[in-house]
């Protein structure tokens, strides 16, 4: 990869920065014991909302959280991690982190913004002139908020007969948005807010082309490697690293294992990230705390809007660039949300990076199942809570 120009900032202080929030949360091996005491029963108390979000009916096998505050980590779990072995979820096991992965892609666009590579006002029909005419006027900007009006290929009849004829399918990833260039945008440029995959997708061809550096490098040149992410990755098969949280259809009896089902390589930048519950917990606190970027990109990246992450995140949710607000009735914090075949993702933290939780289950919930997805936001919500005044 050629060499990016350095962020206009504090280079030595940010990389001891971006060390230290890489250094607060310990590698857990393999087989390690939950840390953290059991203080005054608040552990035992989320113990038993998780444990009721796993036995509800429908409830996914297993769950895990890793709540993390000033060098502090308490992790919480319920259920399995497999049904075929009984073991209990734990912080190293892989994962797909489903939409959460828009999130790095925004950590990729607003690193490069950040160092003047990119532009929040750069248009489509400038860095990718490829894609159809009609989509030029859409800015960075846009993308990154949900309100560029690009259709969502994956919503697109081809590529969903695709999917079904084979879940394995080898996608051309830089190619997905073939699926709905004969398609006009939804809207015009920044008038509404429209969650797309598609947008994401868009983010990260705009930061090859601007670099003439794959995705994937970029990702460990410009996320992994800053905040230490050891088990993260970007794949384009459906196998996952061992080991790993098995993903479940739990609409079906016996409940089917779905973890590697489908491949990566159809979701990409938009949702085909592979970690773990450690690695996230890294990634979320250094994202929203300032280690990749400058305070200019940050404020730029706040600047609410209405709209959902989806599944909807805890509380009232607001939408900034590659990030969400979620209000809650003991307080706010920053993330995003995902939910794939066999997963549902929430990765959150305080504004300041300081405290952040890590929410993950087996089983994919969203609207579709309106009655799972009140009672996990409302655990999800307790867990909150519990990160930012110290119980449930």
């Amino acid at each position: 990869m050629p060499p990016l120009p350095a962020p206009p900032r504090r280079l030595r202080a940010l990389a001891v920065a971006a060390l230290c929030l890489a250094a607060l949360l310990p590698a857990f091996p393999a087989g390690a014991a939950t840390p953290g005491p059991d203080h005054d029963g608040h552990d035992r108390a989320l113990e038993q909302r998780l444990e009721q979000l796993v036995r509800a009916p429908g409830g996914p096998p297993g769950a895990i959280a890793v709540l993390q505050s000033d060098g502090h980590t308490r992790v919480v779990r319920a259920g399995v991690a497999d049904l075929a072995t009984g073991r209990p979820p734990r912080p190293g096991d892989h994962m797909r982190i489903a939409s959460t992965a828009k999130a790095f892609s925004g950590a990729v666009a607003l690193s490069l913004v950040d160092r003047g590579v990119l532009r929040l006002d750069d248009t489509l029909r400038r860095r990718l002139p490829q894609l159809p005419a009609a989509w030029g006027a859409v800015t960075l900007r846009q993308l990154l908020n949900h309100t560029s009006g690009l259709p969502d290929y994956s919503e697109d009849p081809d590529f969903i007969a695709e999917v079904i004829a084979d879940p394995r399918h080898h996608f051309d990833s830089r190619h997905l948005l073939d699926y709905v260039a004969d398609q006009p945008l939804l809207f015009p440029p920044g008038s509404r807010y429209h969650y797309s995959n598609s947008d994401n997708i868009a983010v990260a061809l705009m930061a090859e082309a601007v670099t003439g550096t794959p995705y994937e490098r970029l990702l460990a040149e410009l996320v992994y490697r800053p905040l230490g992410l050891r088990d993260t990755s970007l794949p384009q098969g459906y196998r996952l690293p061992r080991p790993y949280l098995h993903g479940y259809d739990v609409t079906v009896s016996p409940p089917e294992d779905v973890s590697e089902l489908i491949s990566a390589s159809g979701a990409w930048a938009s949702g085909g990230i592979v970690s773990t519950p450690a690695d996230l917990t890294r990634f979320i606190r250094g994202y929203v705390g300032g280690a990749l970027f400058g305070d200019a990109v940050q404020r730029e990246q706040r600047r609410w809007i209405p709209g959902e992450s989806q599944p909807p995140g805890p509380g009232r949710n607001s939408a900034g660039l590659a990030l969400f607000r979620y209000e809650t009735r003991c307080g706010t914090v920053l993330g995003h949300t995902g939910n794939t075949a066999g997963y549902t993702q929430l990765i959150a933290a305080t504004p300041d990076g300081r405290r952040s939780l890590t929410f993950s289950v087996t089983t994919q919930i969203n609207a579709g199942r309106p009655q799972q997805l009140t009672l996990m936001r409302a655990v999800q919500e307790d867990f909150v809570c519990a990160l930012l005044r110290g119980r449930p």
